[in-house]
């Protein structure tokens, strides 16, 4: 079975070659299909996003950003 990152791929490179079947002047089948082709990528990506394997805990916490590290939108040492 495919991976859901590498379907996800996959998606995006089927997302990039729909807009350039819409751009394209010369052949008009990939030009009429060319929203269908962009659609069909997009779907794909967002339900492999949706029902893809779940990462780690290890995975998702290194790198991650943390809003509440922000002190909710104050300003650090100055006056309120």
């Amino acid at each position: 079975m495919i991976s859901s990152a590498k379907l996800q791929r996959i998606a995006e490179i089927v997302m990039v070659l729909g807009i350039v079947a819409l751009c394209q002047p010369w052949n008009l089948f990939l030009h009429r299909y060319g929203v269908t082709i962009i659609l069909i990528g997009l779907l794909t990506f967002l339900f492999t996003g949706w029902f893809g394997k779940p990462q780690s805990d290890k995975e998702s916490i290194d790198g991650v950003f943390d809003v509440s590290d922000h002190h909710e939108g104050r300003r650090h040492g100055g006056n309120s």
